[in-house]
């Protein structure tokens, strides 16, 4: 294949990933109109369009999405290649990029990170905090950050945190006007916060352990959000009943903000992992930052 066939391919990637000539030229560093013509020129040569473009929008045809999934993934692995090329010297180098929930990030992520970057000056790490689940081959993430039960298959997990445990959480204010729950069965008569799942658009079914009894409740109440800090805020404001990650609702129940209710129906989780495709090859750079971010307890 031609060089310049390249180019028109690499123009058509970013397009069909960015869904815009405007960040796909700024990503790649030339002019849209280049861009543009790159495009065209593929368009031309191979017979079919690719991209629907509107005013407002630019969007891959049924013949573009079918050349996306086949041809990135393949550039994304020589982009790999020559970044281990790349990285023949005495230092890590090059650009991570990094999804992951923004709870991860705060709680996990950015504490590891803010102690080994300094070590390693030409590291760098982008960082894109989404709370859906990200397929990150097809969106060119090296790296993704979710808990271990959210894991897709055909990638390779590290964990980098602890188990986690949720706790379901009420303030004094709520529970003046409602009695406290002894079984999951009675929070049917709560208000409960609820949480939309980004990766499914389903409401997230509650889950109790105990012993060998296991319940899923769907819960009811005025309120639905798709982020965990939301869902604790509410819970403070006596709005209802909220289910959150044990540590950040912690400092709350010290005070006595909240006062936590079923602690022996609330099980314990796989913590956080970060993981990437099972066929990709680490950088230098990748091998770092997993030794980084690994926890303590999982052997190398």
């Amino acid at each position: 294949m031609a060089v310049g066939n390249y180019s028109d391919l690499l123009a058509f990637i970013a397009v069909a990933q960015e869904r815009s000539f405007t960040r796909a030229a700024a990503q790649l560093g030339v002019s849209q109109s280049a861009l543009s013509h790159n495009v065209r020129a593929l368009e031309a040569r191979m017979g079919v369009r690719l991209l629907t473009r509107t005013t407002r929008s630019v969007s891959p045809t049924e013949a573009g999405e079918r050349l996306l999934k086949d041809v990135a993934p393949q550039f994304s692995e020589i982009e790999a290649e020559l970044a281990i090329a790349g990285e023949l010297r005495d230092k890590p180098a090059g650009t991570i990029r990094i999804s992951a929930s923004e709870n991860a990030v705060e709680t996990v992520l950015w504490p590891k990170l803010a102690n080994v970057l300094p070590q390693y000056p030409d590291l760098n790490v982008e960082i894109t905090v989404e709370p859906r689940f990200t397929d990150i081959v097809s969106e060119r993430y090296d790296m993704g950050i979710r808990l271990g039960d959210e894991l897709a298959k055909g990638m390779t997990a590290v964990p980098i945190s602890a188990g986690m445990r949720v706790a379901i959480v009420g303030s004094p204010a709520y529970f003046a006007n409602h009695p406290v729950p002894e079984h999951p069965q009675d929070l049917s008569a709560h208000q409960c916060i609820n949480l939309r799942l980004m990766s499914h658009g389903e409401l997230y079914a509650w889950e109790f352990k105990k012993g060998d009894q296991h319940i899923n409740a769907r819960v009811r109440g005025q309120l639905t959000f798709n982020g965990p800090r939301q869902i604790l805020q509410a819970a403070l404001a006596g709005f209802g009943l909220g289910l959150v990650l044990e540590e950040n609702a912690q400092p709350h129940i010290a005070t006595g903000e909240l006062q936590r209710v079923l602690v022996d129906w609330c099980p314990v989780f796989p913590g956080y992992h970060l993981y990437y495709p099972n066929h990709q090859q680490l950088s230098r750079a990748m091998t770092v930052l997993i030794d980084a971010l690994r926890h303590p307890e999982v052997a190398k």
